[in-house]
């Protein structure tokens, strides 16, 4: 394990006490940064009963899947993988505003079905004290629903998360933010299971060319492709770029950009004036 500051270690103590307190928990765990670091802590504290729910949808992908199993199971958690479809929820597919609010409200229902089903008592998320300066409208879904943040709980940062995830020997500690794949659909751009399995396949190939942080915007019929600063002046390769425009035309895009901004995560809330 590497080292944590005295400061960050504290909140990890905090946050062990906040998961032995709550006695028994469903965790929504997705394998990102955040919900894997939570369920890796509470498998570690004694007596505390833990099952972890991921939902196969078509918002997420196979690969992100069979890494909430892998990451499951390395831990020694209990693990329930349910088949849902967001498309199903009255005025998701729409794709408005409050998309994420409609989401949860899918997911933290089916949570806490199954945590009274275990004879468990609380639903737990891995919202941090970050998301709180977010545009999340699912954290209402949250408040209304009862689920209980113990990250923000231990006022714990996406940062001193990663230095934890590090200090533990997470997989995850330097994984890119990846949110569900209808974050790629402008607001008001129509939602289909065949419009996000062109996202997955459009950002498979991205991952095969060897980039790592990016995002295939979907604009209709068009996309634009979004990669980090510190990989973007690997698309002044024209050759590269070529490779991807064909690629990315046999998915169904009738034109293809290759955007010469870096990837700023959030960036489709500007039009709601939200950060």
């Amino acid at each position: 394990m590497s080292t944590t500051s005295p400061i960050v270690h504290e909140k990890l103590k905090r946050l062990r006490g906040i998961l032995a307190d709550m006695g028994s928990m469903v965790v929504a765990f997705s394998g990102g940064v955040d919900s894997t670091f939570v369920l890796r802590v509470a498998t570690d504290v004694a007596g505390l009963k833990v099952l972890a729910v991921t939902t196969d949808s078509p918002t997420n992908t196979d690969a992100e899947i069979d890494e909430a199993r892998d990451l499951a199971r390395t831990f020694g958690a209990r693990h329930h993988i349910e088949e849902v479809n967001e498309l199903d929820t009255p005025g998701y597919a729409e794709n408005p505003a409050d998309r994420c609010y409609l989401c949860k409200q899918t997911l933290y229902p089916l949570c806490r079905r199954l945590a009274q089903q275990a004879g468990l008592e609380w639903v737990v998320d891995g919202v941090n004290c970050d998301d709180l300066g977010d545009y999340r409208p699912g954290l209402k879904a949250a408040e209304e629903l009862s689920i209980r943040h113990p990250l923000v709980e231990a006022e714990l940062t996406k940062r001193e998360i990663r230095e934890l995830s590090a200090f533990y020997g997470l997989s995850t500690a330097d994984k890119p933010a990846s949110p569900c794949l209808s974050s790629r659909f402008p607001y008001g751009t129509m939602i289909s299971k065949q419009r996000l399995g062109q996202v997955a396949d459009a950002e498979t190939f991205m991952r095969e060319l060897g980039f790592v942080e990016l995002r295939v915007r979907h604009l209709g019929n068009d996309a634009r492709v979004e990669v980090s600063g510190a990989e973007i002046n690997r698309l002044d390769n024209s050759t590269l770029r070529a490779r991807i425009v064909d690629r990315l035309r046999t998915l169904g895009f009738t034109e293809v950009e290759i955007s010469q901004t870096p990837l700023r995560s959030g960036s489709l809330n500007d039009v709601l004036g939200q950060p």
